[in-house]
């Protein structure tokens, strides 16, 4: 009985995570491949039908196997998540005017970009590794 409320759990958890990180594409405040990589998280421990359907998602798929099995997030998605990160960043900013708000998201902005720039990317053909 508590192993089933737990999987239905991480279902909702999932299929909410999937949403918001689908509205974050369109959204440049809600990161989308943070919450799509917190979707297969939760869809691995709870369904596998779900789980699969993610790895195998035109969009999504590759990004998900890449990170699960270890070989990270390649260099473009990084580039385009922080670009969006401070379009949306400024654009806040401007909207509210205030120097507090410019100060805040500024040190939001410096440590989710520092961050999302840390994360592995893969290994290419020819490219030496790091051992």
């Amino acid at each position: 009985m508590l192993l089933s409320v737990k999987k239905s759990l991480l279902v909702i958890a999932g299929v909410v995570s999937l949403a918001l990180g689908i509205v974050g594409a369109f959204l440049p405040l809600l990161p989308t491949v943070p919450l799509v990589l917190l979707s297969a998280f939760c869809f691995a421990r709870s369904s596998e039908r779900l789980h699969q359907w993610l790895l195998n998602h035109r969009v999504f798929g590759r990004i998900i196997r890449d990170f699960e099995a270890g070989r990270g997030v390649e260099r473009r998605i990084k580039l385009r998540a922080i670009v969006l990160i401070w379009i949306s960043m400024t654009a806040s900013s401007l909207m509210l005017q205030r120097p507090m708000v410019y100060l805040v998201l500024g040190l939001i902005g410096l440590a989710v970009s520092w961050n999302i720039w840390r994360l592995p990317e893969p290994v290419r053909a020819g490219t030496p590794s790091e051992d």
